[in-house]
């Protein structure tokens, strides 16, 4: 009775280790997956406080949380079964389809620039005389959030292609919760923070007062910077897709001259060689992202000036 119940308990045992390390295995393959994906994320962020610009305060919140639910439903009932069928049926196009989705970020970061120095910058800056459609506006963040999604999802699966279907499916899982409440988690907080700021500093008094308006001042200041950042990590991110990308589908001369400028660095400049390298890898990654996405935007404006359409 007793060996039969030590034996039982051995079983327990190892399966609860089975378990454990099935979890560990999921867990290290959403973060790892969390961390490539960090350039789309960022975007993400940065895109996304534009949606709520016009409401009342008091409807900031509740529409967050509308595009939050939309986004979590693309990633989990569209996006997941759609790249976990990819991956088992025909992996050899994963490869080809993150890299249309890194021609896309190169795309969509190489346009933002274009919007941002163009001839044609600032001519949308038309003051919003009437409250935005709440609908439609909920309806097109969620549509630009799936094509974000697809590609932070199709990023994701490629960081755990060698796992087993169960484990690709719970990171993936894993990740499109983490992913969305950390995106939208820090929306909310963005577009809130001007009004803590107000109240702070209509309310407060001394330090808090000054605060206060320290962070109203601040709001449009982290809001630029934060767009200026999200269109680097679209670029680089999408650089970097594309050349690794050529790498694994047996274009190897120019993912082997990156690699070896960054590894002379890296031995070149000491202490500071692992960040000096990285930071070499990513700016030419940024470079290509900006080439190739100079070529789209120019081949679309084309097309578009051919058909009498204006060119933006």
């Amino acid at each position: 009775m007793s060996a039969g119940l030590a034996a039982l308990l051995d079983d327990v045992a190892v399966l609860a280790k089975a378990a454990a390390a099935s979890l560990d295995d999921v867990a290290a393959g959403a973060s790892k997956a969390s961390v490539k994906a960090a350039g789309v994320i960022v975007d993400d962020t940065a895109v996304t406080p534009r949606y709520v610009h016009g409401f009342t305060a008091e409807r900031e919140v509740p529409v967050i949380k509308r595009i939050a639910k939309g986004s979590l439903r693309n990633k989990l009932l569209i996006i997941l079964p759609a790249v976990l069928l990819f991956s088992e049926l025909l992996p050899g196009l994963l490869t080809p389809l993150l890299m249309i989705g890194g021609a896309y970020l190169c795309f969509e970061g190489a346009e933002k620039l274009w919007e941002a120095v163009g001839p044609g910058h600032g001519h949308d800056a038309a003051a919003i005389t009437e409250p935005p459609d709440e609908e439609q506006l909920v309806a097109s963040a969620v549509r630009t959030d799936f094509i974000l999604s697809a590609e932070i999802m199709v990023i994701a699966l490629n960081e755990v292609a060698d796992r087993s279907l169960v484990t690709r499916a719970a990171s993936l899982i894993l990740v499109a919760f983490a992913i969305t409440a950390g995106v939208y988690g820090v929306v909310a907080l963005i577009v809130k923070m001007d009004d803590a700021g107000l109240s702070l500093a209509e309310r407060g008094k001394g330090v808090a007062a000054s605060f206060g308006r320290g962070l109203v001042q601040a709001m449009p200041i982290v809001l630029s910077v934060l767009s200026t950042v999200g269109i680097a990590a679209m670029l680089w991110v999408g650089g970097h897709i594309l050349l690794v990308g050529l790498d694994e589908l047996g274009v190897h001369w120019f993912y082997e001259k990156v690699h070896h400028l960054e590894e002379e660095v890296h031995h070149a400049t000491g202490s500071l060689g692992g960040l000096l390298g990285w930071l070499t890898n990513t700016a030419i990654s940024a470079v290509i992202g900006v080439i190739v996405g100079a070529v789209i935007v120019a081949a679309l404006h084309l097309r578009g000036g051919s058909h009498g359409e204006p060119a933006h």
